[in-house]
């Protein structure tokens, strides 16, 4: 059974604690055994609603930043950036926690076998200890299909108890009140406009419960079900109905009702793939806090990385479902008013990255949320083209919220002034395609491709026979020019380039296959996209990250922007023809480890899919480990530090990249499996085109592969070592292929 799990609670450390979640409602649980606690998230509610933030004084001033720019006055343009494109207010809406959840236990003492879990398999919290000969237990999940967070308490032997049950919140609620059978919490982030509201009911088979004040109190019980929803006016006009009867559809079910529906619903999600490799069977009754602790070089622990694998999955499918708001910065578990960042949806590569794995392990609805955000972007994203740019089309910066704030975020000149936010979220539309085939997808986000690839046409500076777009920035990087002034923007960039090209060219593709018959348009798309500079190699033998070789002033910076052609793009490809760049993006990461690169745990996670395209197994598993031992916290939360779910959700793409990678012309079979892992199986690995595969290797060697044509027909050419395997299926076809080697 995969699982994470403790002989000790999280005391009071939100790091320790672990997290439930069905994508619109999640929690924390601490596990504490007098007092258990749960921090409560809703993924809509955010701090007020949207804001008109674009600067007037932005257009005006454009060309006068782009010709100091061109004229190597940086400081003066990066000076009238700060004052004249800044968003007012700067700050984008910020995520916000929704509370806590308190479980008081009366006149239960001196515990002992305590041990809490995380059941990966079946996405269920279990706590189990004893008190007074009996084990009290503890099981907790959240259940999508009914959305409602089902809390179940009980003993071993029925000896009935005591227990108490309310909320709380930092900043308080602004009323509750209780029915006959349930205590509500109503509260609103700004005035009457944005409101939200909470609400907890029980089901019991014997004993005495009752409302109280802000409390559920339940005496000589022998099991207690507790139910707990939220709600916003984000979706609800009418939040606190919308709990109540929520609330009243699950009480009319029984528990075991309960989670057979949210099993069944986890499973057809999470069994979609599976990674099993050989490991020593007793390492798992070591706590998982204390494996993390034992993992090096010299020590590999298969089981604790298909765990680690398995829970980037949980995470992915708690967090992001159809119908819910994308994983933001933290998921969806947040427990601070004001957390790091803001907990919002960064755009120059933390959000892409959360949606790195999904397609590759069948989680195509997970995807789905990433897409309704940006359409919430494009209307406001041709507002802000219009009044920052004077151009036509959509445009977002570095940053936005629940909102589709498209306006620049911060004052921080190495971030805030990029135009590329929307164009890099682009890139997963074609994506999403490539892997789903799904034409009526393709048509709903063909115009936001549209209005993207049109603010280009027109930001874009046309000189000799080259594109130049400026101002561009390289995130979050700074350079150093030949007098020692450090600049951060600039024109060009290459990380710009790279987004730009894929940008055009996925639209070109999508054009063809929806028959776009504006020939002029697509005629200034192809003749552009011709135009944009390719990559460069500089004097260390690197991709060059801006169009002069600068200086950089953090080498080891964790961004590794230049290298966005590698990945998460096919623009370098480790079979490629032009081997000064594979050997350039090399030389790139081996500059960057040297100067303490990977030091964040997302940016070690980009690294480690980075060298899994470069068909590097040792340095792939170098960075697995450094990632498991330096930037994982004990509750295998990736650790930027803090907390941010993005290395994470890296990390698991980059397994998967291990094992396969594809692009639209051929399929790589284990271009990067480590020795240390010999023996094993991946099932339901994607590959573009709609295809699934699964693996079975031996000693270090590939056995067998099946590939499934899932999405209609499916034709490619498969790779493994030096032989090849044309492929060719009619839809829902299964073929096996035996190696021998």
């Amino acid at each position: 059974m995969s699982r994470l799990f403790y002989k000790q609670s999280a005391g009071f450390d939100w790091n320790k604690a672990l997290p439930v979640g069905n994508g619109k409602l999640g929690g924390m649980i601490f596990g504490n055994t007098d007092c258990e606690h749960i921090q409560l998230n809703e993924d809509s509610l955010w701090y007020g609603g949207p804001m008109n933030r674009i600067n007037p004084d932005a257009l005006e001033h454009l060309e006068e930043v782009r010709n100091c720019i061109f004229n190597g006055k940086i400081s003066e343009a990066q000076e009238i950036m700060l004052h004249c494109f800044s968003g007012i207010p700067q700050s984008e809406r910020t995520y916000s926690t929704l509370g806590d959840l308190y479980i008081n236990y009366l006149g239960l003492t001196d515990y002992s076998d305590y041990e809490r879990e995380l059941d990966l398999n079946d996405a269920v919290f279990r706590l189990r200890k004893k008190s007074g000969g009996d084990i009290y237990r503890e099981e907790i999940f959240v259940n999508a299909p009914s959305n409602v967070m089902v809390i179940r308490l009980y003993n071993d032997n029925s000896t009935p108890f005591d227990v108490d049950v309310n909320f709380g919140r930092m900043t308080f609620y602004d009323s509750s009140f209780h029915d006959a059978d349930s205590v509500y919490a109503l509260g609103s982030m700004v005035g009457d406009d944005y409101r939200f509201a909470a609400g907890i009911t029980s089901l019991h088979i014997d004993g005495e419960v009752s409302c109280l004040g802000e409390y559920i109190v339940a005496r000589k019980v022998s099991e207690l079900v507790i139910l707990f929803t939220a709600a916003t006016t984000f979706r609800e006009k009418d939040p606190l109905s919308y709990v109540r009867s929520t609330l009243s559809s699950a009480r009319a079910k029984e528990y075991a009702v309960l989670l057979e529906e949210h099993t069944y619903d986890y499973h057809n999600l999470f069994q979609r793939s599976s990674l099993n490799l050989s490991y020593d069977s007793e390492m798992d009754f070591i706590p998982t806090d204390e494996r993390l602790h034992l993992y090096n070089r010299n020590n590999p622990d298969n089981g604790l990385v298909t765990t680690y694998f398995d829970f980037g999955k949980y995470l992915l499918i708690s967090s992001s479902r159809e119908g819910s708001l994308p994983a933001n910065l933290q998921g969806i578990w947040n427990g601070s008013i004001n957390p790091p960042w803001g907990s919002k949806f960064t755009i120059n590569i933390n959000t892409e990255m959360n949606y790195w794995p999904a397609e590759k392990l069948g989680l195509s609805e997970c995807h789905l949320p990433l897409f309704d955000l940006m359409l919430r972007m494009n209307d406001n994203g041709m507002i802000t083209a219009q009044n920052m740019y004077g151009c036509r089309g959509t445009v977002a910066h570095h940053n936005t919220d629940i909102w589709g704030d498209t306006a620049p975020q911060d004052g921080w000149i190495p971030a805030t002034y990029w135009v590329m936010g929307m164009a890099w979220l682009c890139t997963h539309i074609w994506e999403h395609y490539v892997y789903t085939n799904d034409r009526i997808f393709l048509e709903k986000m063909y115009p936001v491709m549209y209005q993207t690839v049109i603010f280009f046409h027109d930001f874009l500076i046309e000189k000799d026979d080259c594109v130049i777009l400026c101002p561009s920035l390289s995130p979050e990087n700074t350079y150093i020019l030949s007098n020692g002034e450090k600049g951060h923007a600039c024109y060009n960039s290459t990380i710009d380039m790279c987004i730009l090209r894929d940008l055009f060219e996925d639209y070109l593709k999508a054009a063809v296959l929806l028959e776009d018959s504006d020939e002029a348009f697509l005629s200034t798309t192809r003749r552009l996209l011709t135009k944009i500079p390719k990559l460069s190699i500089g004097r260390f033998g690197q991709i060059m990250e801006w169009p002069e070789d600068y200086e950089e002033e953090e080498p080891g910076h964790r961004h590794i922007s230049q290298l966005y052609a590698l990945y998460p793009s096919n623009q370098i490809l480790a079979d490629d023809k032009d081997q000064d760049l594979i050997e350039g993006a090399k030389a790139t990461l081996k500059r960057r480890l040297s100067f303490g690169g990977g030091h964040t745990g997302w940016s070690r996670a980009w690294i480690m899919n980075m060298y899994a395209r470069l068909w590097d197994n040792v340095a792939f598993y170098d960075n697995l480990t450094e990632l498991l031992k330096r930037s994982t916290l004990d509750n295998l939360f990736d650790n930027h530090p803090p907390f941010q779910i993005d290395g994470n959700f890296g990390a698991i793409s980059a397994i998967a990249e291990a094992f396969l990678q594809s692009n639209e012309k051929r399929v790589i079979l284990m271009p990067a499996v480590p020795k240390e892992w010999e023996c094993g199986t991946f099932t339901g690995i994607r590959a573009y085109g709609g295809a699934s595969y699964s693996l079975t290797f031996q000693d270090g060697k590939l056995l067998s592969f099946t590939v499934k044509a899932e999405c209609g027909d499916y034709q490619t050419n498969v790779r493994y070592l030096k032989d090849e395997f044309p492929v060719s299926l009619s839809h829902n076809e299964v073929k096996v292929f035996n190696i021998f080697n």
